[in-house]
Order: structure tokens, then sequence, then C-alpha cells
């Protein structure tokens, strides 16, 4: 029996530009943190010449290539695992599609657990690269990489995407007490849409691989401000942070009219009236996670709950894609 976990993220600046129809020409930057919500993935042995899948279906297959389900299918394949006779079974503490990263943390800790069984060490690095290899080169989702990435290693990160693909990766310089505040004061409220990231990402891909100049522009704009937020972070200055995160949020919505709707609006701002410095819609857009810098917690939780919103309570993960049982 082999369980693996990895984290969920939400992203503190630079989102978008870690897609390769943009970093390919310009070079990305992104901040991400690692959260305390996760995708888990359960593998057994079995005396049964088949493999039993279960996740929000369930497939009973003979041989890898007759999987339905890409991503097991693909990291079938990579790592190797050829004879049928495994039960696979993934659960989460966050349904997919709203805004979190769960594509590439599924991808992460199903490879961590088929490495685990071939008995194989792999790096963050190499097994976030593979993860990537699976969602990006093989499906060719039009997705980023910070997903993967930060699933794997876990903590405050960030990321260097360069040209050559080549990824960069170091520690985001927190003070204790900032970073106590920072995971005090942001609050996570879920909009009550799902959505696939691909789906909004499909356009700002187009775009940039098209050199659309307001796309290119708005790009270069994000990942200056990912580095303001950078050094906002690391001067302790949460105040400017909150803001900046008001000004990605107005350009985030100018990549996509599927951004954002009235509803998500109308929250967006009932929260800013409510006790909330800055926020940001996380992931892709178009549904899932609203996130808050709070000034007034109490006041802000009260106004979002009245609204219909749920909160998800979270703290941050410093120890990234791991396995948790192996007997």
């Amino acid at each position: 029996m082999i369980i693996t976990r990895s984290p969920l993220r939400i992203s503190l600046g630079g989102g978008g530009t870690d897609l390769p129809s943009y970093y390919h020409e310009h070079s990305g930057f992104v901040i991400a943190a690692a959260i305390d919500k996760y995708v888990y993935i359960t593998l057994h042995q079995t005396f049964v010449q088949e493999l039993i899948l279960k996740y929000s279906r369930m497939e009973r297959v003979q041989a890898v290539d007759e999987v339905q389900h890409p991503l097991i299918r693909e990291a079938l394949r990579l790592t190797g695992i050829g004879a049928p006779y495994l039960e696979l079974t993934s659960m989460a503490d966050i349904p997919a599609g709203t805004g979190l990263g769960s594509s590439g943390s599924f991808t992460t800790a199903l490879l961590k657990a088929l490495h685990t069984l071939k008995k194989n060490l792999i790096h963050p690095q190499e097994l976030a690269e593979q993860a990537c290899h699976i969602e990006i080169d093989l499906l060719k989702e039009p997705v980023g990489k910070q997903d993967q990435y930060i699933a794997a290693y876990g903590g405050l990160t960030c990321f260097r995407f360069l040209p050559n693909h080549q990824v960069e990766a170091w520690p985001l310089k927190l003070g204790a007490d900032t970073l106590y505040d920072l995971e005090d004061n942001l609050l996570l409220f879920f909009t009550g849409y799902s959505r696939s990231a691909a789906t909004v990402l499909q356009e700002q891909d187009v775009k940039s691989r098209q050199n659309d100049r307001e796309m290119i522009a708005n790009l270069h704009f994000i990942k200056e401000l990912g580095r303001e937020s950078k050094a906002a972070l690391e001067t302790g200055d949460l105040q400017r942070f909150a803001e900046l995160m008001n000004v990605h949020w107005e350009h985030k919505k100018q990549r996509s009219a599927n951004m954002s709707n009235d509803q998500i609006d109308q929250h967006y701002q009932l929260a800013r009236q409510s006790g909330a410095v800055g926020g940001k819609l996380i992931g892709a857009g178009g549904g899932g996670f609203l996130m808050f810098y709070a000034e007034d917690k109490v006041r802000l939780r009260r106004a979002m709950q009245e609204a219909g919103l749920q909160e998800v309570r979270f703290r941050f993960d410093f120890e990234g894609t791991k396995v948790v049982v192996q007997s």
C-alpha cells in the first residue's frame, strides 16, 4: 500500500506568465504558495491481472493502453508500469476546476506513487518536469507550469520560467512575523462556480502564440507586478502586496471576457467594502475561489457568509508532494 499526497496552491504574483506560449519568448516569473489542502493517491498491488482505477469514475481494464483517464494513462506509460496488477484511487480535499491547481497536484501525486512503487527516488524538479511533460507536451493542454512545480516543491516559492524550458526555483524570503500575518490574513471563499482551466486559458494561449500586442503587453505588466509583489512581501509591506493584488485582478480580467462575471464582480466589490484591502480570483478565472487580504477578518467573513460564499480556511504547506504511507 502506497499513499501519496500533493498540495493545492494559491498564486501570489505573476500568474499567467508560466504558459509556454509566453515564457518561450519572454521568460516568466511566478510566486506561488502551497496550502494544506491536498490531492491523495492510493496505490495497492493486487493478485488480479487488471487495472482498477477509482476517481470520479471507475475503470477496470486489462492494459495501460485501455485506460480512459489521460493523466493516469500517460503517467503509467512514462514510469514504465506494464503488468496490470494495480488498484489506484484518487481523493481530494477540494473539487477539481476550482482554480487551486488540482490537475498539477493530481499528476505529481500520481507520479510520486508510481515512482515509489518502482523504488525510484525522484527530486521535486524532475517530478514537476515529468508532470509538465505529460500535461503540456503529451496531452497538449494549454496550461502553465506553476501548478506542477509548486505542488512538487511546496512552501512559498518563486519560479523563473526560461525560454529554453528550464525552471529556476527558490524560496520567498519572508520574515517570521510577515509569514504568520500573511497566513492569518489571507482568506479564501468559494464562488460556487467550477470550470476547466484549459477552456479559460485557451484564448490567452492562442493570442500569445500569435504575438498579440495587447496580450503580450498585459502579461509583461503582470510579470512586473509579480516582481513588485515579491519585493513587498520580502520587505514585510503586506498593505502594498494587497494593493498589488487589486491591480493584478483588474489587468487579469482584460485577458478574457470569460475571466469573471457579474456575480463574481459583485462579490469582489462587497468584499472590498467589508474589510478586504485587496483580492483577486485564484487560477485561470471564470470561477473557483476569491482570495482576499483582510484588514477586518470578522467583518469580511460575515459579509461573505451572508452573500452565500463558503470559506475554506488553510495554512501553508512546506512539504510538497510526499509519500505519507508505504507498507
